[in-house]
C-alpha cells in the first residue's frame, strides 16, 4: 500500500517555520512577564509565548508518542503534576541553583532522545521528565510579580502546558509512520539545536 506523504511534508514545513520563529533572538527572554501578570490569562499565554518552555512541552508530547504504549499519556501527565511541585518550591523560596541551565538542558535532552528514537524503561523516562518539570515549574512561578495571583496563574499555566503536550502527541502520532518515523527524528534534532541555543544564549 502506498501512503500519501504530502500531509507529513506540509506539517513538517509548518513546524520548521514555527521553530525558526521561536529561536529568533528577540524571543529569547522567555521568562520575562510583561505588563504585570495578574492571573489566569497571563498564566495561560506565558507558555505559549516562551519558546524554551514551548519547545520542552512540545518535546514531552512528541517523545511520549514516539515511545508509544503507556508513555503516550504517562509522560505528558507526569510533567504538569511535577511542575506544580516545582512551582510550590518557587513560591516557598526553596533555594535551587542552575534552573535556567536545567531548562535549556531539558530541551537539548528531550530533543536528542527524539532524534535518537531512545526508548528507555518508562520509569527512567519519568524520572528524567520529573527533574526537568521541577526546573520549569520553579523558574516560572518564582519570577511572578508579587501582584499576580499565583493560583490563577498556575491553573492557566498548567492548562496551556497540557495543550502543548497534546499538540506534541498529535504531531508525534502523525509522524510515526511516514518515512518510518524519520521526520520525527529530524524534528527532535532541531529541538535539540534549540536547546543548544538556549544553553549558550
Amino acid at each position: 500500500m502506498i501512503h500519501d506523504e504530502r500531509p507529513a511534508r506540509t506539517l513538517m514545513r509548518l513546524l520548521l517555520a514555527a521553530l525558526a520563529l521561536l529561536v529568533i533572538p528577540g524571543f529569547a527572554n522567555a521568562h520575562i512577564i510583561q505588563n504585570g501578570a495578574v492571573g489566569f490569562q497571563s498564566g495561560f499565554t506565558h507558555p505559549l509565548t516562551g519558546p524554551d518552555h514551548f519547545l520542552a512541552m512540545f518535546a514531552v508530547g512528541l517523545w511520549g508518542a514516539q515511545m508509544g504504549g503507556r508513555s503516550v499519556w504517562t509522560l505528558p501527565v507526569t510533567f504538569p503534576l511535577i511542575m506544580v511541585l516545582g512551582g510550590i518550591m518557587g513560591i516557598l523560596g526553596v533555594p535551587l541553583i542552575g534552573i535556567e541551565t536545567g531548562i535549556a538542558l531539558s530541551i537539548l535532552a528531550l530533543g536528542s532522545a527524539i532524534a535518537c528514537a531512545w526508548k528507555p524503561p518508562e520509569w527512567g523516562a519519568l524520572i528524567l521528565i520529573a527533574v526537568f518539570a521541577i526546573c520549569h515549574g520553579y523558574a516560572h512561578v518564582s519570577e511572578l510579580p508579587k501582584a499576580a495571583d499565583p493560583a490563577d496563574f498556575a491553573i492557566g499555566f498548567v492548562i496551556a502546558t497540557g495543550l502543548i503536550h497534546l499538540f506534541g502527541i498529535g504531531v508525534g502520532l502523525a509522524l510515526h509512520k511516514p518515512y518510518q518515523g524519520r521526520i520525527a527524528r529530524v524534528l527532535g534534532g532541531l529541538i535539540a539545536l534549540g536547546g543548544v541555543y538556549f544553553l549558550f544564549a
